[in-house]
């Protein structure tokens, strides 16, 4: 009875032994894929998230992380006019699950590295040269677009899918910068003589406008003056020097005395 029992305890120390040095299990977590290694050889199964069993001292499991991943990279390229650019490029990535195998088979684990730098690099030169160094400002989205397309079919081929694609910064060298800086201030500039010039041709018109106004208004004036109009206005002008008079001569006649002609308001024109 003692030696069943000692033999039980026995036989569960050796299995508490083999699990705490050997561990048959292994654990893949959540956004995770097991690669299974058989003395060193990738096999064809890929374990999913969850518990498993695997063969102490026979097999390895390498977790290759299946999430969306963020690389960024710095690329240099030319514009079709030999204009030098400079962006900062952001890929949003992942590795196909059911394809964690390949991946670490052929790549390894630093797949961006290896191979999402040198093709972002590439793409970017590519897409770049068929624009001039304006279009690319101009045309951002366009851009924008075709290097993630060409970059969504270089990368499938490494079962590697893109999942969003942006420019983070994108610049020119400081001569075109400048140039670019002048030019708009040139523009600038030309627009406002523009609107002087049409403002001040506006202000001539309304002169002349002006001007004719008041050439039609004397003309009209000279038209209605008449010699019964320069009758009437000679002599409201005597009547107010005669209200003006107090009846008195001057006593000195150094000079020439007002005449009032009086008969001459009884003449008839």
């Amino acid at each position: 009875m003692f030696r069943n029992r000692f033999k039980a305890v026995l036989w569960i120390i050796v299995v508490l032994i083999f699990f705490l040095f050997f561990n048959p299990f292994v654990i893949i977590g959540a956004g995770e894929r097991g690669v299974v290694l058989t003395f060193g050889a990738v096999g064809q199964q890929v374990l999913g998230e969850g518990l498993h069993l695997r063969i102490p001292l026979v097999q390895r499991i390498v977790r290759m992380d299946v999430r969306v991943q963020k690389s960024q990279t710095d690329a240099a390229a030319a514009s079709k006019d030999l204009q030098e650019t400079h962006s900062t490029i952001a890929l949003n990535y992942h590795i196909l699950p059911e394809k964690a195998n390949w991946v670490y088979q052929r790549i390894g684990t630093a797949y961006k590295e290896r191979i999402i730098d040198p093709a972002v690099q590439e793409v970017v030169k590519a897409v770049t040269a068929r624009y001039t160094a304006v279009t690319l400002i101009t045309q951002r989205e366009t851009v924008r677009h075709e290097i993630r397309e060409l970059l969504k079919q270089r990368l499938i081929n490494y079962n590697i899918l893109v999942d969003d694609f942006s420019i983070i910064n994108f610049e020119f060298s400081k001569q075109f910068t400048q140039a670019i800086e002048a030019k708009q201030t040139a523009e600038q500039l030309a627009m406002k003589a523009q609107r002087d010039l049409e403002r001040i041709k506006i202000e001539a018109e309304q002169k002349i406008t002006q001007a004719k106004a008041e050439a039609e208004a004397l003309r009209l004036q000279k038209e209605n003056v008449t010699p019964q109009l320069v009758r009437l206005r000679q002599i409201e002008a005597s009547l107010r020097a005669i209200e003006k008079w107090d009846g008195r001569l001057p006593r000195v006649t150094s000079g020439a005395v007002p005449f009032i002609d009086v008969k001459s308001f009884d003449e008839k024109p």
